[in-house]
């Protein structure tokens, strides 16, 4: 074999291991993609309960008599502040 016909073999065998270790990191990017969409739908239902909790709480507010006021705005804030925390802490991981 000519150092010509070494170095041609070389290459190719090294291009080969390349390729074959691309294809790896392809399928565990494909793997983490995967369960990051599964982390996104769960997070996304979460959100979506807190919405309806907080939409929910915000009837009940809507519907409470003087006496019970002030005990409703606080756990209206705070069922507020948890669903704008959530969705902050959310957004950020995207």
């Amino acid at each position: 074999m000519t150092t010509r016909e070494a170095y041609i073999e070389k290459m190719k065998t090294q291009l080969d291991e390349l390729n074959v270790r691309m294809e790896h990191l392809g399928n565990k990017a494909a793997e983490v993609q995967a369960s990051m969409h599964a982390t996104y739908v769960e997070d996304m239902a979460q959100l979506r309960a807190q919405s309806v909790q907080a939409i929910k709480k915000m009837e009940e507010l809507k519907a409470t008599g003087e006496d019970r006021w002030d005990a409703m705005v606080a756990e209206m804030e705070k069922v507020r502040d948890a669903f704008v925390h959530s969705f902050s802490y959310f957004k950020s991981q995207l």
